[in-house]
C-alpha cells in the first residue's frame, strides 16, 4: 500500500540524511551518463505571476522513478501563503506501482536547492571566504546560508534585496547566528563579500560585472525560466569558469541560456557540475579567478531527495 508522508514527518527524517553529499552523488550520476532526465515541464501564469515546474526521471539500476511538481507563486505573501507549494511522487522502477507521495509543499525543493549551493561553494568558492553576500530575502536566501554554514564557518553575511522590509526580517531571522548587515545597494554588496548567491525571480539583473571582486564566486540560483535572469550577461563573458547543474537545461533556461542568447558567451565555455566534481583541472586553480556557477534545478536532485526520505521512512518504520 502507498504511504503518504507529510512535511512534519518529511523535516524530522531529513535528519537523518547527508543532504549534500546526496547531491554530490547525484549530479556525478547525472554527468555520467546513468540517468534517464526528460526535458522540464513547465507552466508560466502572469496574473497574478507564478511558475509551475514538473520535473521527472530515473536513476539507471535503482528502485524508483519520481515525478515532481514545484510551484512558486510570488504574490502570496499578500495572501499569507508561501510562494513555493508542491509534491513528489515516487513510483517502483520496476512495477510502476506509487511507493509514496511525499508532501512536502515545496520543502524538498528549496532543501536540494540550497544544498546544490553549498555543493558549489565546496568545489568552487574561495579558499577564505571573507563575506557571503545574499541577494533575495526568501525561504530560498535563509535556506543558502544554513546549507554553506555546514560546509565553511564564515559569519560575515551582506543582504540585499529589492523589498528592505522583506531584508530587515530576514536580517533578524539570522541575528543570531551570523553577523549581518543590510547593503544600500547591490555594488555595496558585491565590494564587501567574495561568495554572492542570488535568490530572486528577477527578469532584469541585478548584479552588474563592473561590481565583482576578483576571485569570487556567484551561484546563481533564481532563473530558472527562460524569462528570468538575475546577472548581468557581461559576468559571465568575464568568468574564467561557467558551471552548469545541467547542460541541456542551460540551453533553454537560466543564466547561461541568457547571456548565449546575447551574444557575450558560446555554449562550449560551460562545464557541467557532475563533471567538475569529478576533476580537479576543472575546479578553481587560482585565487584570483571569479566563478559562476548556474543552477537551474536537475530532476536528479529531486530523484536523490526523495528516495533518500523514503527509504529513512522505510527503515525508521522497520526498527
Amino acid at each position: 500500500m502507498s504511504s503518504i508522508i507529510n512535511l512534519k514527518q518529511i523535516k524530522s527524517l531529513l535528519k537523518n540524511i547527508d543532504i549534500i553529499e546526496s547531491m554530490e552523488v547525484g549530479f556525478i550520476k547525472y554527468s555520467n551518463g546513468k540517468t534517464v532526465v526528460p526535458p522540464v515541464g513547465e507552466l508560466l501564469f502572469y496574473n497574478p505571476p507564478g511558475d509551475v515546474h514538473i520535473k521527472y526521471g530515473y536513476i539507471k539500476d535503482e528502485k524508483y522513478y519520481v515525478i515532481k511538481i514545484a510551484s512558486g507563486f510570488y504574490e502570496n505573501h499578500k495572501l499569507g501563503i508561501p510562494s513555493g507549494q508542491g509534491l513528489m511522487l515516487l513510483f517502483n522502477q520496476k512495477t510502476g506501482e506509487l511507493e509514496s507521495v511525499l508532501l512536502d509543499q515545496g520543502h524538498l525543493t528549496n532543501v536540494r536547492t540550497a544544498a546544490a549551493g553549498a555543493l558549489a561553494v565546496k568545489y568552487f568558492g574561495p579558499k577564505k571566504i571573507n563575506g557571503i553576500g545574499i541577494i533575495g530575502s526568501g525561504v530560498q536566501a535563509r535556506m543558502q546560508l544554513e546549507y554553506i554554514n555546514k560546509i565553511n564557518s564564515c559569519k560575515n553575511v551582506w543582504i540585499w534585496a529589492r523589498d528592505t522590509e522583506n531584508a530587515m526580517k530576514l536580517k533578524l531571522e539570522l541575528d543570531n547566528n551570523f553577523d549581518v548587515k543590510i547593503a544600500s545597494s547591490t555594488l555595496e554588496l558585491a565590494q564587501k563579500t567574495n561568495l554572492i548567491i542570488t535568490t530572486t525571480a528577477a527578469q532584469k539583473p541585478l548584479l552588474k560585472a563592473k561590481d565583482i571582486n576578483k576571485g569570487t564566486l556567484i551561484v546563481a540560483v533564481g532563473s530558472d525560466t527562460e524569462n528570468k535572469q538575475e546577472l548581468e550577461s557581461k559576468i559571465l563573458n568575464n568568468a574564467d569558469l561557467i558551471i552548469s547543474d545541467s547542460i541541456p537545461q542551460s540551453k533553454s533556461r537560466g543564466e547561461i541560456f541568457k547571456a548565449v542568447s546575447s551574444g557575450m558567451i558560446s555554449n562550449d565555455k560551460v562545464i557541467e557540475l557532475g563533471n567538475a566534481i569529478q576533476d580537479v583541472n576543472l575546479q578553481r586553480t587560482d585565487k584570483n579567478q571569479v566563478i559562476v556557477v548556474d543552477l537551474t534545478g536537475v530532476a536528479v536532485q529531486d530523484i536523490m531527495i526523495a528516495s533518500s526520505v523514503y527509504e529513512s521512512f522505510i527503515e525508521q518504520n522497520i526498527n
